[in-house]
């Protein structure tokens, strides 16, 4: 046996394994909680953004969804009175691969970084549930670690949509900007900070009707509402007969619309001659010479083998009364990915 391990044996020995446990007990209560890997370096993080539209009365969700491969989506869904208008997923356009490294960089932010992090912030849990002032958004950063199957949320208060978001004014307690901060890091790196959302500006509005049937022959814009004056809008009454025609022989009731402060827009394209057709409101803007209703055509992809049948687009939606004159804008036509 070499020299200097005799100088182990007996006492020497036990000495030293006493030494290498106390090094090794040391080391491990400096190591991160969840072992050598940090919390959400395997899982994702998701970011919602629930902001109020039209007082309170409408909302525009966006989320956005990304996961430690890279992989991120957004989604945005507009609604009005509890009512979905319309909603859209969008995933991420380049390689997922190219997003993995700034998606550890964050993880790395929220475990260790001294004025970023989330994980093991105290201030940050003793707030739960906040109640946002009129007009905030409520900003949720959540994040799943796969390892040990377990999540970690925040939710604040702050001003902005996912496109403008801000630090400031978040509360409601002065830990709030780091939530938002993540929230913004989120955004930045994945749709990018010119992110600018498919409803920006919109009124919210919500969905009566939308298919590709319909019996009532329209192929443009046509709204309903009381008269408030000259114009070229149809009444509450038209708008009975009208459903009536649209649904045909089907038991559909007409549906209740408050015409005191809402109206119905209905925007048809009529007869096409491909399945997967479409047609959707997309956004219903104020302007300075009246109120401006964009739509768009979806159709089917040109790689896709579409089954040739007669259809008849049509989207029927409820939305706050807007000033007269009304004034349709078709967008570019766009074509749909095969399979969605």
């Amino acid at each position: 046996m070499p020299r200097y391990l005799r100088r182990f044996r007996g006492g020497s020995a036990r000495w030293w394994c006493a030494a290498a446990s106390v090094v090794i007990v040391a080391a491990c209560d400096v190591m991160p909680p969840n072992g050598p890997l940090r919390f959400g370096q395997s899982g994702e993080i998701r970011v919602t953004v629930e902001s109020p539209l039209y007082l309170g009365a409408g909302s525009l969700q966006q989320v956005i969804t990304w996961r430690s491969d890279g992989a991120w989506r957004v989604f945005e869904e507009i609604g009005y009175r509890g009512t979905v208008g319309e909603e859209h997923l969008e995933p991420n356009p380049g390689l997922p691969f190219e997003y993995a490294s700034l998606y550890a960089s964050l993880i790395q932010k929220l475990n260790d970084d001294e004025g970023f992090r989330l994980i093991r912030f105290p201030a940050l849990d003793e707030v739960r549930d906040p109640e946002c002032r009129s007009g905030m958004s409520r900003v949720t950063v959540r994040m799943y670690d796969e390892a040990d199957r377990e999540e970690r949320q925040w939710t604040r208060c702050a001003e902005g949509s996912l496109a403008n978001l801000t630090t400031r004014g978040s509360g409601p307690d002065v830990a709030a900007s780091r939530v938002i901060q993540a929230a913004i890091f989120v955004r930045n790196s994945t749709v990018g900070s010119d992110f600018v959302s498919r409803y920006a500006g919109s009124l919210p509005f919500a969905t009566l009707e939308r298919g590709t049937e319909t019996g009532s022959g329209l192929d443009s814009l046509v709204t309903f509402r009381s008269s408030d004056g000259p114009g070229r809008t149809m009444s509450p009454e038209d708008f009975s007969d009208w459903w009536g025609s649209h649904v045909g022989d089907r038991d559909v009731p007409v549906p209740v619309v408050d015409w005191e402060s809402e109206m119905v827009l209905v925007v048809a394209v009529g007869v096409r001659e491909e399945v997967g057709d479409s047609v959707e409101v997309r956004r219903v803007l104020a302007i300075d010479a009246g109120t401006r209703v964009e739509w768009v055509e979806r159709t089917p992809g040109d790689f896709c083998a579409p089954a040739r049948r007669t259809v008849r687009p049509i989207h029927v939606v409820v939305v706050p009364r807007a000033p007269e004159p009304i004034v349709p804008l078709k967008l570019p036509t766009e074509a749909v990915p095969c399979g969605t």
